[in-house]
């Protein structure tokens, strides 16, 4: 086993070298630039655009495409995939996350922009859109290698990346921790509940997703301020850590487990890798969801999208790793060994709030965050699925080879899970992220386009007030 992942190793630091994250980087800066900061302007229409109902084509409420593409993102990325991005990368590994996040807004903006315009219909009359749809009808036939790429890595991805191995193995782990649930059991009631849902399609599994993910973000959000205030005089040095570690090589550990030296490279490859894990922009998932939106505006959806990127790396990512950076647990070993993934976020939250509420928060967090990303990728898998075969005939065989993965995911170990999860989102998100550029002419005309039009509508509002026009000829 251990030959096994010292292979996988090899693949991640090739997958996730200077090109891919150049790549990454790149593609947001590049968006950023040439619109004109949207993730910055225009990020309060993404508020006011998910309480306001819009008629249009689609399968879910904009509210539902957005909760959907949330449940896939918030999951074990935001609580165990930060644990592990800063026991591997150190505390600098954040600072490269929020990075990342920053200019992943624009690159998630465009995606899901792209993603709407270029939507279709399949067999059964449901949506079909996301990058392998507008890199074909987008860049033209040629370009249907590269679209098949895409899929072909969504379904592995799906099946052996995001959707199933990393979320059982941290709902596994942290009910056992909490309430000593035997795996056994656990992979069971995990396994036939999300049967239950994945077989009831995108309405069943929106409707889990708008019920379930506002609620528990809230829920976790309010016990990470708790935390925060019962340790703010900690803040300061965490901060401190964050940003030195950065930019110069960071010593971690101590006592039994020995001393790490950990590199700037390192930090910059696990921060902005576990950004992609965490927030997917770049990755190409969640405009496969995007495109089921019911709306006419392809922009409209894009400032929308471009939320759960926000919400989850800068906003509950950030809450989580300064909880776990504060703690201390970083450096200091428990029982001589340095605590990893879901058992240090859970140590962590335990040892910042009083009783055992800390444990209490991010095992049942976990639980509900991690169901809603196996729910929310077993759709983009399935969409990928058909694209690549033309139809909906092997829907059903997939569905039940997702669960079969779902079935075996407790008995499999840490390491493997989390690099062969980066390995994976990088696959898929090469070919994406070409398709976008290459597709950024278009981004950008219905940008400026939407912009003008609101412009315009603006100054008619404004000229009819100034005239005196009453509300009914409005």
């Amino acid at each position: 086993m251990e030959s096994f992942v010292e292979a996988l190793k090899g693949i991640q630091g090739v997958v996730w070298g200077p090109i891919t994250i150049l790549l990454l980087l790149f593609t947001g800066l590049y968006y950023t630039i040439r619109l004109k900061g949207i993730q910055i302007f225009h990020l309060h229409k993404s508020f006011q655009y998910i309480f306001e109902k819009e008629e249009g084509q689609g399968d879910v409420s904009t509210l539902g495409s957005l909760c959907t593409a949330l449940a896939a993102t918030i999951g074990t990325g935001s609580i165990v995939g930060v644990a592990t991005a800063l026991r591997a990368g150190g505390p600098g590994s954040l600072f490269w996350m929020w990075l990342s996040a920053f200019f992943g807004m624009a690159t998630k903006y465009a995606e899901c922009v792209l993603a709407v315009k270029y939507r279709s219909k399949d067999q059964n009359g449901q949506v079909a859109g996301g990058p392998m749809y507008y890199i074909e009808l987008g860049l033209g036939k040629k370009f249907k290698w590269l679209a098949c790429a895409f899929a072909f890595f969504g379904i592995f991805t799906a099946l052996l990346g995001c959707g199933t191995f990393p979320q059982v193995n941290a709902i596994v782990e942290s009910v056992n921790n909490a309430f000593h649930v035997p795996v056994g059991i656990l992979g069971v009631i995990i396994t036939v509940l999300a049967a239950a849902v994945i077989f009831g399609g995108i309405g069943s599994i929106s409707k889990v997703a708008e019920l379930v993910v506002p609620v528990m973000a809230i829920a976790y959000i309010l016990g990470c301020v708790v935390a925060l205030i019962l340790q703010a005089d900690q803040l300061p040095a965490a901060f401190a850590q964050i940003f030195q570690s950065a930019f110069t090589p960071h010593a971690m550990g101590g006592g039994i487990a020995g001393t790490v030296i950990i590199s700037v490279m390192t930090a910059m490859r696990t921060g902005v890798a576990r950004g992609i894990y965490t927030n997917e922009a770049g990755l190409g998932s969640a405009p496969i969801v995007a495109a089921a939106a019911q709306t006419n505006s392809p922009v409209r959806q894009g400032i929308v999208s471009m939320l759960g990127v926000f919400l989850t790396t800068i906003i509950i990512c950030t809450m989580t790793a300064l909880v776990i950076i504060s703690s201390g647990l970083l450096e200091t070993p428990v029982n001589g060994v340095l605590l990893d993934g879901g058992l240090l976020s859970n140590t962590a939250f335990q040892q910042s709030l009083p009783g055992n509420i800390g444990l209490y928060i991010v095992s049942i967090g976990l639980v509900f965050f991690s169901f809603t990303t196996i729910i929310g990728w077993s759709y983009y898998g399935e969409r990928c699925l058909v694209y690549l075969c033309g139809g909906t005939k092997l829907i059903t065989i997939y569905r039940v080879l997702y669960i079969v993965c779902i079935a075996i995911a407790p008995y499999l170990t840490l390491d493997a899970i989390w690099i062969l999860a980066d390995i994976t989102n990088a696959l898929m998100a090469f070919p994406n992220l070409v398709g976008l550029l290459l597709l950024s002419p278009v981004v950008i005309k219905e940008t400026n386009a939407y912009m003008e039009n609101l412009k315009r509508e603006k100054a008619e509002k404004a000229a009819r007030g100034f005239t005196g026009v009453g509300d009914m000829e409005a």
